[in-house]
């Protein structure tokens, strides 16, 4: 009697060590299959996000130079008429992440800084210039160069850059609702994001 009783102790000990061997091995299997679900997500997110806005301006370029003693002087003057077009990039495949299988937490760590590119399409009205005072090369880098900045000091007072932030925005969206729906927590650096309008309004550091 007591052999049956010790044999069925021990083989409800090996079954419970098995039983509890599979379920454990399953729901590893399980929290890799869904952190490898994540990390794909993540991956299509990744791709270049792209908002253009087109802009012009009118500048007026004036150069003097006198020779002589200052009693001749030399004019050359045009009439500059900018278009361009302007892109702000977030390059998501620097999108920084950390996947804690342990806790289910997926952490963004780093949003990348938005890139701000200008193509600017320069015309040349009106060019006034005396013989000895003629555009040169120097003269057209520096009218680039100062219609470059000026539209990039208007395109940063424009909603340009908050209309790309936004649509960053609506991808992370994604990797959110992903976590949310398989019981994961997802944070923004030290940050447990807990809801989409959270999401949206986190500041980038």
């Amino acid at each position: 009697m007591n052999r049956f009783i010790n044999g069925f102790i021990v083989a409800a000990l090996i079954l419970g060590g098995i039983w509890y061997w599979v379920e454990k091995k399953e729901d590893k299997d399980q929290i890799r299959e869904e952190s490898s679900l994540i990390q794909e997500q993540i991956v299509q997110v990744g791709k270049l996000i792209v908002t253009e806005g087109y802009f012009s301006q009118v500048f007026t370029f004036k150069n003097s130079q006198s020779m002589f003693l200052d009693m001749i002087k030399l004019d050359k003057k045009a009439l500059v008429v900018a278009n361009a077009k302007a892109t702000v990039e977030y390059d998501l495949r620097k999108l920084e992440t950390e996947v804690d299988l342990e806790s289910k937490t997926v952490r963004i760590t780093k949003i990348p800084d938005p890139v701000i590119n200008i193509y600017p399409e320069i015309e040349y009205y009106d060019v006034t210039q005396d013989y000895f005072n003629q555009f040169g090369a120097n003269d057209y880098n520096k009218i680039k160069s100062t219609v470059s900045d000026r539209l990039r000091q208007k395109i940063e007072k424009s909603d340009l850059k908050k209309d790309a932030r936004d649509r960053l925005m609506s991808e992370l969206v994604s990797i959110y609702q992903l976590t949310n729906t398989m019981g994961w927590t997802l944070m923004y650096q030290e940050m447990v994001i807990g809801g989409e309008e959270q999401l949206k309004g986190i500041e980038k550091n």
